[in-house]
């Protein structure tokens, strides 16, 4: 069985307390190997542990039961920096008069401490009192002398739920807390796994692999709202409860009297277990994943896990879907999915719902509240962009939410769908699914879906409960008063440009910020606060509630930066990923329209790559990465964002750089919302910035994942160059940079675009793999572009097979940078003056 546990008999030996002291640390009294701090009941022990495969030693402090005698740790402080055993390297952990805990070796170099903000120390209180408990719970606890709870390690567990813990929300910061698993059995560095909340959905619980979704729970329903209890055996039973306060929202749960040992981990393996202590061992109660059906996206987009036939969990398409590549499907391999067997089509052939009961709905939703479920309907058929909606009464279930409706809507892919039943008191959803050749708004009869078990009983109900914590998240939100700030309904901006025909993102709110407080901010936006310039308007650097921040002034008197500004406002406000700027609020006052990011101190990519001095920050490393996140971060908006976005306007100047020189990619206003069934889309006004545009783009206004795919491989032969595209310096006779970088990739010397300054940090297979997929997304034919998913895959894992690129072509036409707007039906152009010709071959 896969344990979170510490099996090392023969180490706890050599750390036996020579005298254990009682259950507090005090000032003066550090706690040095050998020693414990054990609680009032005895149930749990503070104090050194190390794991048996390191050699030397490695010591980390943790607490432990003691009535157990397999050591099993159930909270690590110092993860990151174990100390090493032995003389004079021994580490001490002391309490300090700033009333903080710190972990030192004998260097003095801290490898762990609390970090406990408490003002000037010299206005302390009297230090007598102060101390360091550990409770009968296993709850470490700073207690300052009035018995105030300074901090507690509750608040920061490793990977485990222990009874009494709390995995909450608060409303103000809307932070709270994530369990990290073990890296390995006997290395409780941080894993790649983590447990918590989906912070952006609000009503799901995710175990991620990195950034990567393993399980989910399904969106709440309303049921056990409030408390529920689960009986683990004859003798155990775990009651549960979910309670809201006006400053947090919590889920905890307690053991009742006389149980064993009990407690929910997050194993290295990625699995969510809950275990019991037996008379000899931890016994595996539940576990989630448990099967198939629970592993994120098993069955592909488009399909659901069918467990309930005999043998194995089998993989179905949805009602009007077919399998994507039926040899496959054959053979058990289901990650390419199912497709429509129909299209579905905008106005009056857009079709009907079909009604799947018993269903795990989707991810990827949009929450819409306060709708009625005629409401939610309407939301959904008169949105030609969405494929599905759910309805749930929440107020039935007790619920003490002021909107009792949860309303959720799609208009990308489904992915990861199953069929459930009511298990231990849950609720399933009821899917309206849009496919063609019904009625438009009809209902027919319900499929025949088949129903799917949860795995266990007992883990699902836990889940549940963090579920309904999640939705607690997002409605009691509205609760907190918002100061000088308002509230935003971006239905108020429906002139977002998109494919469909009404805005899928109708409903969203999030805080406005006054323009008195940026124009204060600001000095009245003096000069000296301005850090760039583009063509929509200038952009200044501020302090805005006590964080530095970038803002973005459209000008009076663009009547295009209008429209790119409620595009950009909607589009961003939803987009979260750690390759793409972070949009914090916006301002709409009479003419003045601004947008507030975090601020980037690096700037723009192209202010350091295309500099003669600036350039030499960028070693062959910080490239590769900036690449791989400007992959990343493209693959988000193309594939896991439940919007699927166009950028169109992808360039050096729009990946911003942070303190670290990591990239995020920025500029919202080109960009475009596609459905997710949908593979290109056409417009009459092209926009962007020549050198990056594609051909099918830049004539025929065609664009899709591909038009963006050959943005990047411009951006990915500057960033391997350092020569911009619009450079005619260092490229020889070639007419462009692609054409030059060709030309050495035929002649078996691209090993020469490298950019010179980077010779001594440059590993040449990474670049030439670069220079590779740089000229795989220039080619002339969308479909012989990757799409940006195998692109991440193959920075990541390299050593892939590629195919040979085709020859490229290129444009003749002046001002090669300039951002322009032309419409094709008149070929009318901005501000910046251009000459079209033909594509030519080179």
């Amino acid at each position: 069985m896969d344990r979170s546990a510490i099996t090392c008999a023969t180490v706890l030996l050599v750390l036996l307390p020579r005298g254990a002291s009682d259950d507090r640390l005090v000032l003066g009294k550090p706690l040095l190997p050998g020693t414990t701090i054990v609680s009032d009941g005895g149930g749990f022990a503070l104090g050194f542990f190390s794991p048996t495969k390191f050699t030397p030693a490695k010591l980390y402090l943790g607490i432990w039961y003691t009535d157990i005698p397999r050591l099993t740790a159930v909270w690590v402080a110092n993860r990151e920096a174990p100390a090493t055993n032995g003389t004079p390297s021994a580490p001490t952990l002391s309490l300090t008069d700033t009333s903080n805990l710190v972990l030192s070796d004998a260097g003095g170099r801290v490898l762990w401490t609390t970090n406990v903000a408490t003002g000037d120390s010299s206005s302390l209180p009297a230090a007598t009192g102060l101390a360091a408990v550990l409770l009968n719970n296993g709850n470490l606890v700073i207690r300052s002398p009035n018995g105030t709870a300074l901090w507690q390690s509750f608040e920061h567990p490793s990977d485990t739920f222990l009874p009494g813990m709390k995995i909450r929300v608060r409303y103000r910061s809307r932070d709270g807390e994530r369990l990290v698993s073990w890296r390995g059995p006997d290395d409780p560095s941080p894993g790649s796994f983590t447990y918590g909340m989906d912070p952006d959905t609000f009503l799901q619980a995710f175990i991620w692999n990195g950034t990567r979704p393993v399980a989910r729970t399904a969106p709440w329903t309303g049921y056990l709202t409030i408390s529920g209890q689960l009986r683990v055996s004859a003798g155990a039973v775990i009651y549960m409860a979910v309670v809201d306060t006006e400053e947090e929202m919590y889920i905890t749960y307690r053991l009742s009297d006389g149980a064993a040992p009990t407690r929910f981990v997050l194993a290295y393996s990625g699995e969510y277990q809950l275990q019991s202590w037996g008379s000899s061992e931890w016994a595996l109660v539940g576990k989630w994943p448990a099967d198939e059906c629970d592993l994120y996206g098993h069955c592909g987009p488009y399909a659901y896990c069918d467990g309930t036939a005999t043998g194995a969990p089998t993989c179905k398409c949805l009602d009007g879907f077919e399998p994507a590549s039926p040899e496959d499907w054959s053979s058990g391999r289901f990650a390419h999915g199912c497709r429509r067997k129909k299209a579905l089509r905008c106005g009056g052939g857009g079709g009907g719902f079909v009604t799947l009961p018993g269903i795990k709905p989707p991810d990827k939703f949009v929450l819409v509240g306060n709708r009625t479920s005629e409401e939610c309907a309407m939301e959904c058929t008169k949105n030609c962009s969405c494929v599905a909606y759910a309805y749930a009464n929440l107020s039935s279930s007790g619920s003490s939410t002021k909107d009792g409706t949860r309303c959720l809507v799609w208009a990308g892919e489904l992915i990861d769908t199953e069929k459930v039943t009511d298990v231990a008191g849950t609720r399933s959803d009821t899917l309206y699914l849009r496919i063609a050749g019904l009625d438009a708004g009809t209902r027919p009869k319900t499929s025949s879906a088949v129903k799917i078990v949860l795995p266990a009983v007992l883990l699902s109900a836990i889940l549940i409960l963090t579920s309904t914590l999640a939705w607690f998240k997002f409605k009691a939100g509205k609760k907190q008063k918002r100061g000088k700030h308002e509230t935003l309904v971006l239905g108020n901006l429906n002139t977002l440009e998109h494919s469909g025909e009404e805005n899928p993102t109708q409903g969203f709110e999030f805080s406005v910020a006054s323009f008195r407080d940026i124009a204060a901010v600001t000095n009245n936006f003096h000069e000296s606060f301005m850090i760039g310039q583009g063509g929509f308007g200038k952009v200044y650097k501020a302090k805005l509630n006590g964080r530095e921040v970038a803002i973005k002034r459209l000008s009076r008197d663009s009547e295009q930066g209008i429209a790119e500004f409620r595009n950009e406002v909607i589009l961003i406000a939803k987009l979260q990923h750690r390759n793409l700027v972070r949009f914090i609020s916006c301002c709409i006052e009479g003419d003045e329209k601004l947008l507030i990011f975090e601020y980037m101190p690096n700037k723009g990519l192209d202010a350091l790559l295309f500099s003669s001095t600036r350039k030499l920050e960028l070693d062959w490393p910080t490239r590769f990465n900036i690449i791989k996140g400007v992959a990343k971060g493209l693959l988000y908006l193309h594939q896991d964002s439940r919007l699927k976005i166009i950028h169109r306007d992808l360039k050096a100047s729009n990946v911003l750089l942070d303190e670290e020189l990591r990239p995020k990619i920025a500029d919202f206003g080109m960009a475009r919302m596609v459905s997710d069934n949908q593979q290109n889309a056409n417009t009459k006004r092209v926009v962007g910035t020549y050198g990056y545009m594609a051909p099918e783009y830049a004539l025929r206004g065609i664009f899709s994942v591909k038009s963006d795919a050959y943005s990047f491989g411009v951006l990915t032969l500057e960033v391997v160059s350092g020569v911009k595209i619009s450079s005619t310096d260092q490229i020889m006779e070639s007419e462009s940079l692609i054409v030059y970088a060709w030309n050495l990739w035929r002649e078996g010397q691209a090993k020469d675009l490298v950019d010179s300054s980077i010779a001594d940090s440059c590993i040449i297979d990474e670049a030439l793999l670069c220079i590779h997929i740089g000229l795989l997304c220039v080619q002339n034919n969308p479909n012989d572009r990757p799409f940006m998913s195998s692109v991440v895959f193959i920075l990541e894992n390299g050593g892939t097979p590629l195919t040979a690129p085709s020859k490229p072509v290129y444009f003749v036409h002046t001002n090669t940078n300039s951002k322009v707007e032309r419409r094709r039906d008149n070929t009318q152009s901005s501000k910046n003056s251009l000459t079209f010709s033909v594509l030519e071959g080179r």
